[in-house]
């Protein structure tokens, strides 16, 4: 996996706009590149359409299933493999969000389609076949059509545990091996779930909501090609009919990026940066709005988008004389026998400082409620201040190591070494930070952990 994502040639996006898709560059952010990938890379060149399944009633909850359609394009100079029943074809997530309130938040999880042949189509490009019919390749150039009904196949759909996004590996198995859908759940099993709240339009007054789909597959991780795989599309909430809310794709399907990268179009204060672990892809995406008490309210979004290390903590440093409250977490709802926790992480305010964490390490049990490969968690605070760039540092959960992606973070009201805010760093500055050497707090400028030598040189550096 590299640390880079690619988009389609000019010539495919000139296309793409023709058959009613966007390119990537539609939004804020990375560009691409001109050429056509080496190797395989295969994308969502479409979210055509979407199937409702109805619902059922858990513990107390409505959760209606969906699912979206998916046509791929294989935008590389090699042919794609797409053998049924073995490790070598393509799985298919598919995800749901809102974006409510100045939030964008994830409210739909489902399993994986595992690909099963490859039509031998034209949605991207000129297509070069990989042979008649449905074969087990996918051309140069091709498209292959996957319909809602197709990827919500539920005998054809399996657990996103088995997967490792960074290489695309997983293992040979078929539904005889996954776990069953729950008792009472034959209707909502392994699909995308969303909460009947979530999607009641009396209760969501102004939300956009998005349908996602990406593609894994091991050929294209091995070539680097895996940054480019997702691809969202928006939809709309209509009326309630067999249990469940009928919705509607709407615009045009924003290829090759994830739906985060929305946010900033809607949220026009938002913004989404990007930041890579050694085996994958995470963006962070965080918005500051001022409330009506003078305080800032901050939003911060973190997608992983395929790596397999997966985020066990978020931590966002804070000036010492910042104060933080009303701090809070949001993740997904994972079903029929994913075995992953939904264990709420920890939040930790302490001065300079908010950490959010995971309730458990990797060592103590895999399954802990890390944020995995093609989900996004919410964290939000209030402040005293307003915004300024700062890091957010993202610590690893089966690695170990931290990675830092850029966000809004509340800026300091004093100057650098001003510890009494009179607007001068002067002899009381000097004293305060002397009586407090060798402890930590507003004196540790450099925030190692301690005040000492290093501290009193940046203090004589802003004197005056």
């Amino acid at each position: 996996m590299t640390p880079r994502i690619l988009v389609a040639s000019l010539a495919t996006a000139g296309l793409a706009l023709a058959v009613g898709q966007m390119p990537a560059t539609a939004l804020p952010g990375e560009g691409g590149t001109s050429t056509m990938q080496a190797g395989p890379d295969v994308i969502v060149g479409s979210i055509p359409d979407v199937t409702k399944y109805g619902a059922n009633t858990v513990n107390g909850t409505v959760i209606m299933a969906y699912a979206f359609g998916s046509t791929s394009c294989n935008l590389g100079t090699q042919e794609l493999d797409w053998y049924a029943g073995t490790s070598n074809h393509p799985v298919i997530p598919q995800n749901a969000y809102r974006i409510k309130n100045g939030r964008i938040e994830q409210i739909g999880v489902g399993w994986m389609k595992h690909g099963f042949c490859a039509l031998q189509e034209n949605l991207c490009g000129t297509c070069a076949p990989a042979g008649s019919g449905c074969p087990s390749l996918l051309g140069i150039g091709c498209s292959d059509p996957y319909t809602a009904s197709l990827n919500g196949s539920q005998g054809d759909l399996g657990p996103r545990y088995e997967v490792n996004p960074s290489t695309g590996a997983f293992p040979a198995t078929g539904s005889t091996t996954w776990p069953s859908i729950p008792s009472g759940q034959g209707t909502i099993g392994r699909r995308v779930q969303i909460k009947g709240e979530d999607l009641n339009p009396s209760l969501n007054a102004g939300a956009i909501y998005l349908a996602e789909c990406q593609y894994v597959h091991p050929q294209d991780a091995a070539f680097g090609n895996d940054n480019n795989n997702a691809s969202y599309r928006q939809f709309t909430v209509g009326t309630l009919s067999g249990g469940a809310y009928n919705i509607s794709l709407a615009g045009s399907t924003y290829l090759q990026r994830p739906a985060i990268y929305y946010w900033p179009a809607v949220s026009q204060t938002a913004v989404v940066n990007q930041t890579d672990a050694p085996d994958g892809r995470y963006l962070v995406g965080s918005n500051a709005t001022q409330n009506q008490d003078g305080t800032w309210h901050y939003e911060i979004a973190v997608y992983n988008m395929n790596s397999d290390a997966a985020a066990d903590s978020v931590t966002i440093n804070v000036p010492y004389n910042v104060t933080v409250t009303n701090a809070g977490f949001k993740d997904v709802t994972y079903h029929s026998g994913e075995p992953y926790s939904g264990t709420d992480w920890n939040i930790a305010v302490a001065p300079g400082q908010v950490k959010w964490k995971c309730t458990q390490t990797f060592a103590q049990n895999p399954n802990a409620n890390a944020l995995r490969w093609a989900t996004l968690y919410n964290f939000w605070f209030d402040a005293t201040t307003g915004p300024t760039t700062g890091q957010a540092a993202l610590g690893m959960f089966k690695t170990g190591g931290t990675i830092f992606g850029a966000t809004k973070v509340p800026a300091d009201p004093c100057r650098m070494g001003d510890f009494d805010c009179n607007g001068v760093v002067d002899g009381a500055d000097l004293g305060r930070l002397l009586q407090n050497w060798g402890g930590t707090g507003i004196t540790d400028i450099d925030r190692n952990g301690v005040t000492n030598g290093a501290d009193l040189g940046i203090t004589i550096s802003l004197w005056g």
